[in-house]
């Protein structure tokens, strides 16, 4: 008996030890079953976050430039004379080096001043400035608004930059009141970036726009030049007067679904970069007081040097981040990254818009662009003079008015500042663009461009 009971003691532990064993088995393998449903889970998680949670795209719908009116042509000889008539302490030789200076300037005897800036002396006060925003800003953002079919209340968003013009209540603020637009309206004014400020403010309605869905977009760009005119006789301060013309852009973002429809680009990408930390770069172009306190805008011989090095180190980067994986290994390996951005850059971008004045040789030459890659700046410099950051626009506009854009190239814009920062906005072209030689400020020109 006590055999027997040993036997089926031991047939017991047998069985029990075997269903263990299965058990284990079946719950290692459910464990691993398990694991693999939950990482298919997460992964499948993902992509949907992925695939979901990508921004809306950003649209270029359209853009106006200012056409100064005729009356506010400036030609050379009468600048000069203004300027002896109204400064008696400007003498023979500065009024000789001014007239260097607008003969070097590439500019030609079409460009415009404010009607404050005819008068002798020039009327540079306050409410001078106010009547010159509303000169250059209202007619824009009436076409803009027209060939758009936008009305006012359908803005959510809207930035104004002005460098040196920060009047109270604020320039974004009289828009507002002027065209009565809504209670909710996130409003923002920009200052002191000089020439990048309109490429910066792409910039800011881009980032805006990407969190702030079915929206619109208006950026303002325009600048006081009654607010900036120079009445001393140091030299470096008086390039500003001679150099700087009237002109204003307003430019339609969107991230609405219907905006694919009549848009003219696509917003592909902005690159930021700044150069403030190199005191050249920084100390280029100050506003400051002359020995008699009156004050200025000291613009030094640096500017065409730090600007093309602001502007490499931003296409640098811009480069690296567009080109194809395996030329972006290249750029990795490279040490002389410059010598890749003249041989490569040309190869996703098919027009560009530039900064001008004294830099505008060097960027080209940093670039490597040929007189064709740089046309739109130099006929915009001549027909228009330098007209800080809007005159990017005005070269876009001059693009397609010689129907150069074409459907699927990409456009570089890029604007350097004071500081010295440096910002690039790359748009693509999604659909035709024709006609646009009979609207806009090249509408009476157009045809004599360009010219040697």
């Amino acid at each position: 008996m006590e055999a027997t009971s040993k036997q089926n003691h031991a047939c017991v532990i047998n069985k029990d030890t075997h269903f263990t064993l299965i058990s284990n088995y079946l719950l290692s393998r459910c464990t691993h079953f398990h694991f693999l449903l939950l990482y298919f889970l997460l992964l499948l998680c993902f992509l949907l976050k992925k695939m979901f949670s990508n921004p809306s795209p950003i649209y270029l719908i359209d853009f106006s430039c200012l056409k100064p009116p005729s009356s506010c042509r400036i030609p050379s000889s009468k600048f000069l004379e203004n300027a002896s008539l109204s400064e008696s302490y400007l003498d023979n030789e500065t009024i000789t080096f001014m007239k260097k200076i607008l003969h070097s300037s590439g500019q030609s005897e079409e460009t415009s001043l404010p009607p404050s800036l005819h008068y002798i002396p020039p009327k540079t006060h306050h409410i001078e400035s106010i009547k010159e925003v509303h000169m250059v800003l209202f007619p824009i953002m009436d076409d803009l608004l027209a060939k758009t079919n936008l009305s006012p209340f359908d803005i959510n968003i809207l930035i104004f930059n002005c460098g040196g013009f920060c009047p109270s209540p604020s320039l974004t603020s009289m828009i507002i009141n002027k065209y009565s637009m809504r209670n909710d309206i996130k409003t923002y004014n920009v200052s002191g970036m000089g020439c990048s400020a309109s490429a910066l403010c792409i910039d800011l309605a881009h980032n805006l726009l990407r969190v702030n869905e079915n929206s619109n977009a208006i950026v303002l760009s325009a600048e006081s030049l009654s607010n900036d005119w120079y009445k001393g006789k140091e030299r470096s301060k008086l390039l500003l007067n001679c150099l700087f013309r009237m002109g204003s852009a307003a430019i339609l973002l969107s991230n609405k679904k219907e905006a694919s429809e009549t848009a003219k680009y696509k917003l592909i990408r902005t690159l930021r970069s700044q150069r403030a930390f190199d005191d050249k770069a920084y100390f280029s172009a100050t506003k400051e007081e002359d020995s008699d306190g009156k004050l200025g805008f000291t613009l030094n011989r640096d500017i065409p040097q730090v600007a093309g090095e602001a502007l490499v180190s931003n296409i640098s980067i811009l480069s690296s981040q567009m080109l194809p994986i395996y030329e972006k290994f290249w750029c990795f390996v490279s040490v002389k990254r410059e010598k890749f951005i003249k041989s490569d850059i040309k190869r996703v971008i098919h027009h560009f818009c530039l900064p001008y004045g004294g830099a505008l040789r060097e960027v080209g030459k940093r670039l490597n662009l040929d007189e064709r890659e740089i046309e739109a700046a130099l006929m915009t410099l001549h027909r228009f003079g330098n007209q800080y950051s809007s005159s990017l626009w005005y070269q876009l506009c001059y693009l397609e008015g010689k129907e150069r854009v074409h459907k699927g190239e990409q456009v570089l814009v890029v604007g350097v500042g004071s500081g010295t920062k440096c910002c690039s906005v790359v748009l693509k072209c999604i659909r035709p663009i024709f006609g646009e030689a009979h609207k806009g400020p090249w509408s009476d020109c157009i045809h004599q461009y360009p010219i040697d």
